[in-house]
């Protein structure tokens, strides 16, 4: 794309722009120059998009990612695919949303593959670079029982046995990903992601993950403390990386030669209890634990193998988890106090009405 200055401009497409991880990229990639597109079925939650143009668009309707995939007469530089039907454990690992959860999925990312493949044909070239983000719920359940030693290593996946739909649908469409480069050369980049977090991200309703949750439940105890509810024992292991790690490693592998697939995530492995006690220390809370053990709980340890990104890429994690959740904590309790003020003044204004 040719800007008013007349220099070429890189171009992204961001689908699930809406979305915690999307929306971040996009305010990454504009910072850095990109003219962005940003599609999802929904707007961002918590603040405007970053992005040039923003489409509300269904990916499971075929026709319109065919017309999403160009921008003019040209097609996209990069395109990053975080759309997914997902949420946290409570989501996920009910069973309740499995047939959606696979038919949402893999109907998006068999759209966007054959819509640029088609695209590449019409205009007889391969420019197009697509990332696609996985997840650490694709490895095998076997190698995650003992919550002290779990193999995340990348080889480890074969042979596969996720422990959800959604680590199936997540394998299956990263073998979909390299199917389409083999074929039909189109460059892909794939990332198994660890437990994301950080501020704008989902913190209730149902699909938040574990930092999101427990932060959430610690901002709502009062000053003097009290008691959370915490699903399973809380022995269970995983570890969890800050946004804007997981940005930077993803723009690393997209500037890359390697298409992956390669973790990306924290090392810093703890147990769901220490993370309690993360989030109790950067609240200046006292927090006691009352356990949930029929709660949808998923693996009982997982945590990020770096080996691979870090020879390749030269990557690794910076931020403690503490850092991350101290962060995450801070915006949530403000969501929390915004959300009270609205409530006091709506009360106030009933009474005087």
């Amino acid at each position: 794309m040719i800007n008013d200055s007349m220099t070429v401009q890189k171009t992204a497409l961001v689908l699930g722009a809406g979305g915690f991880i999307g929306s971040h990229m996009v305010k990454r990639l504009k910072s850095e120059g990109y003219w962005v597109r940003g599609v999802d079925i929904k707007y961002p939650e918590f603040s405007e998009s970053a992005a040039d143009e923003f489409r509300r668009d269904d990916l499971r309707d075929a026709e319109a990612v065919r017309e999403l995939v160009q921008v003019g007469k040209n097609t996209f530089d990069e395109i990053y695919q975080f759309a997914a039907d997902m949420g946290g454990a409570g989501y996920i690992f009910t069973d309740e949303h499995s047939a959606d959860i696979m038919h949402n999925s893999a109907s998006i990312n068999l759209n966007v593959l054959d819509a640029v493949h088609k695209a590449n044909q019409i205009r007889g070239c391969n420019k197009t670079k697509i990332f696609y983000s996985s997840s650490a719920c694709m490895y095998p359940e076997r190698n995650q029982l003992d919550p002290d030693n779990p193999d995340c290593r990348e080889e480890s996946a074969y042979p596969a046995d996720p422990d959800s739909e959604y680590g199936w649908e997540k394998l299956f469409s990263e073998r979909v990903y390299f199917a389409y480069n083999r074929n039909y050369n189109i460059p892909v980049r794939v990332a198994r992601y660890h437990n994301i977090f950080g501020p704008e991200g989902t913190w209730e309703g149902g699909r938040e993950k574990a930092p999101a949750a427990i932060c959430r439940k610690v901002a709502y105890v009062p000053e003097t403390g009290g008691a959370i509810e915490v699903w399973g024992d809380g022995l269970q292991t995983r570890s969890f990386l800050y946004i804007d790690e997981c940005i930077e490693a993803t723009r690393r592998l997209m500037d890359s030669e390697f298409m992956g697939p390669v973790n990306i995530g924290s090392e810093e492995m703890v147990t769901i209890n220490e993370l309690v006690e993360t989030a109790a220390k950067v609240s200046g809370k006292v927090i006691t634990k009352n356990h949930k053990l029929d709660a949808p709980l998923g693996v009982r340890g997982r945590n990020s193998n770096n080996d691979l990104i870090r020879e390749k890429l030269g990557w690794d994690y910076s931020q403690t988890l503490e850092e991350g959740i101290a962060k995450t904590y801070a915006w949530i309790s403000e969501q929390i106090k915004s959300r009270k003020a609205v409530e006091t003044s709506s009360q106030k204004e009933l009474v005087n009405a």
